[in-house]
């Protein structure tokens, strides 16, 4: 498996558990017989720390549609460099911080960590594209 490879299976692994803290949080909030019932019309309760990793889920869920793609072609098309294998690591790093860093609700770093993420991203497309 390349590189490219095993960083986007983590990456979508990650992305798949980010939803375990925030259900934990619901259970707790709401106890376990209301938080297991289909939800009502009306979302339900949450910690303001498991609201933002909702968002920050859907963030990294975003741009997971962007990643994985782009991981793709560069490993179908073998533009593997090691500029793009860095460029995955330095994804998923800044995607797992993005996520805790929103979930703790500090704004200037979550916008740093989100940056870093789409700098790996654009990496990665101008690999495709020939222009690094």
């Amino acid at each position: 498996m390349s590189t490219e490879l095993y960083w986007l299976t983590l990456t979508i692994i990650m992305t798949a558990l980010f939803w375990v803290p925030y259900v934990l949080d619901r259970l707790v909030v709401n106890g376990t017989i209301p938080a297991l019932l289909n939800p009502g019309p009306e979302p339900s309760r949450q910690s303001r720390w498991a609201a933002r990793a909702i968002k920050a889920h859907e963030n990294a869920s975003e741009n997971l549609v962007i990643f994985a793609p782009l991981v793709l072609m560069i490993h179908s098309l073998g533009l593997s460099t090691a500029r793009t294998e860095l460029a995955v690591v330095v994804y998923f790093f800044a995607r797992l911080a993005h996520f805790g860093i929103y979930a703790a609700g500090v704004p200037v770093a979550r916008t740093v960590a989100f940056v870093i993420g789409w700098g790996a991203q654009a990496v990665l497309a101008l690999t495709l594209l020939g222009l690094v």
